[in-house]
């Protein structure tokens, strides 16, 4: 029943024809992401999982990708339930795969991230890393307000992504990793989107000189 939306089909994304739903794309993710992560992945990835607080029952990844942060919030969260979603069979195959490597037992979902179908209210952490920057603002937007009608009140999002400052300065990276959207992203403000979907304790912080961690909390009261 899933229909792939024009603003995923119609782009190449990091130099791949057709985009993230090709097997070449799930094999090159990785090796492209580490170049686009510096000076280390691991260390930025790491900011999301130290932003989590308390011990969360129940986490969504949404743009898992090839599940290298819900792996890692597996591995520091061990008792949760964690679910990786994400538009591409392709790259889900990979996250399977890296996850069998690992040990870890985590559900993978073939579905959009503004549009998941999972009830109101089921998680105490949603994270997003490297996912904004690859839609278009109107559909980072609604994956925000997904994310908020997603989390239990008092539930925190997370969000990992590129430094929306810097990017503005630096077109050119959008010509070597081939982002369609990426100077769209790089024009808007996450804070800005978090508070519109209803987050509140809004905060940006630096991870690194090329990347940003955003995090707010979904208001306890109803």
């Amino acid at each position: 029943e899933l229909v792939y939306p024009e603003y995923y089909t119609s782009q190449n994304f990091h130099g791949i024809k057709e985009g993230y739903l090709t097997s070449g794309a799930a094999i090159t993710y990785d090796p492209v992401t580490k170049h686009a992560l510096p000076p280390n992945e691991t260390w930025n990835r790491e900011a999301v999982i130290k932003a989590v607080t308390g011990s969360p029952r129940r986490i969504l990844d949404l743009g898992c990708g090839t599940g290298s942060t819900t792996i890692m919030l597996k591995q520091a969260f061990p008792l949760a339930e964690v679910v990786g979603l994400d538009l591409s069979p392709q790259m889900l195959t990979m996250s399977e795969y890296k996850a069998q490597q690992a040990e870890l037992d985590i559900k993978w979902v073939h579905g959009l991230a503004e549009a998941t179908k999972f009830s109101d209210d089921q998680f105490e952490v949603v994270t997003a890393s490297l996912l904004l920057h690859e839609t278009p603002p109107a559909i980072s937007q609604q994956v925000l307000q997904e994310a908020y009608r997603l989390l239990k009140p008092g539930g925190q999002m997370i969000i990992l992504d590129g430094h929306q400052k810097i990017l503005r300065n630096t077109t050119w990276l959008s010509d070597i990793f081939e982002e369609p959207y990426i100077q769209e992203y790089a024009a808007n403000s996450t804070d800005a989107w978090m508070g519109k979907a209803g987050f509140n304790q809004v905060l940006t912080e630096d991870v690194w000189w090329t990347n940003q961690l955003t995090t707010g909390v979904k208001s306890s009261s109803k």
